[in-house]
């Protein structure tokens, strides 16, 4: 077993990656919200055309959150004096005044909508790649029935990382749902393995009775051949598990005839001590209520996470030096905050570089 520290206060955030910032559904032509992300509060908004935008939500005039304003066309207007700014965050009006000044702008932050989400480059701008957006196509494809969700978090990030790449956890929390059989949980094997870009664990768990939520989806009678694989990129998941009949394949590539359930977990720091949670889930089963149904269960599953994460948080607040230990089943979380802290290291060598 090794030791760790638990998060704290002080911690830097990540910049120069692509972090979730919403459902594209969240803004609807000539809507705006706003929303805290890396501690930097920002107003999102869709223009009455379509086009999504993210500034930083203060009014270069007199300060005041420009998400308590209005979308007029192209453009979101302060509710204060009726400056309007683009969404490149340049003024664009004035009242009553003709020139306008260079100063005359907010901070814009790159905003892409992919896949029905939202995703927001807080760092340079000049370094933001929309190329390396991850591709999330089960929010396409007609195969997967799936629906979304955005969960406030009051506990630190890291947290629910270690949270969803330890799924050993399920029999305990989750009993009357995706749970299981504790022994055979922690009896099954956790294979992670380092990849270029994140960190990827996968369980398989032969011969064991589905848990209620399989069953009611699935109408398993007997045993099943389930599967646990997560994959870690900063700073998202993708979870993909399911069970099919047991011997029947499902360890040879043959899940046509099971349950196969993929979730999508997008993990955004809101401060150092919550998280915005955004995460969806698509199943190929896509008759009847079947969708509904393991969206519900699903969302009751995060819902006990969340009670979780945030009891956590509170006994880490009270003594945030107190360190944490390690057991078997934490190898794909431990390689993950290893991979994590590499991140942080390589982007403060490069801000001290360019300081």
């Amino acid at each position: 077993m090794s030791a760790q520290s638990g998060p704290r206060a002080g911690s830097s955030f990540l910049h120069d990656i692509w972090y979730v910032a919403g459902w594209g559904h969240e803004l609807q032509p000539g809507s705006r919200t706003s929303r805290t992300i890396l501690g930097q509060p920002l107003v999102l908004f869709r223009t009455e055309g379509g086009e999504v935008s993210a500034l930083e939500d203060r009014c270069c005039h007199r300060a005041m959150p420009l998400s308590e304003g209005v979308v007029i066309g192209e453009s979101i207007r302060c509710p204060y004096h009726g400056l309007e700014f683009g969404t490149n965050g340049a003024c664009v009006h004035i009242p009553a005044q003709d020139k306008i000044p260079r100063t005359a702008r907010v901070r814009h932050f790159p905003l892409v909508e992919k896949d029905a989400l939202l995703w927001i480059w807080m760092g340079d701008a000049d370094k933001a790649d929309t190329a390396i957006i991850p591709d999330h196509p089960y929010h396409q494809d007609p195969a997967w029935a799936w629906r979304s969700a955005h969960y406030d978090v009051q506990g630190n990030w890291q947290l629910l990382v270690d949270n969803l790449m330890d799924l050993s956890h399920l029999p305990y929390i989750h009993p009357s749902t995706i749970g299981g059989d504790p022994e055979l949980h922690f009896k099954t094997p956790t294979i992670s393995t380092r990849l270029p870009n994140g960190v990827r664990v996968e369980r398989k768990m032969p011969s064991s009775a589905p848990p209620p939520t399989y069953v009611a989806a699935a109408g398993f009678k007997g045993l099943v051949d389930r599967w646990q694989e997560i994959e870690f990129q900063p700073v998202f998941i993708r979870i993909h598990t399911g069970a099919c009949d047991e011997g029947t394949g499902a360890y040879d590539g043959d899940r046509s005839h099971g349950l196969s359930m993929l979730g999508f977990h997008g993990i955004t720091p809101e401060t150092e001590t919550t998280t915005h949670y955004f995460w969806s889930m698509a199943t190929n089963i896509t008759r009847g209520d079947i969708p509904d149904l393991v969206f519900e269960q699903t969302a009751r599953t995060f819902k006990e996470d969340q009670a979780v994460l945030e009891m956590q948080q509170r006994r880490i607040a009270r003594e945030p030096g107190r360190q944490l230990i390690d057991i078997a089943s934490d190898v794909g979380g431990r390689q993950t905050r290893q991979f994590i802290q590499r991140l942080f290291r390589a982007e403060q060598e490069r801000e001290a570089v360019e300081a």
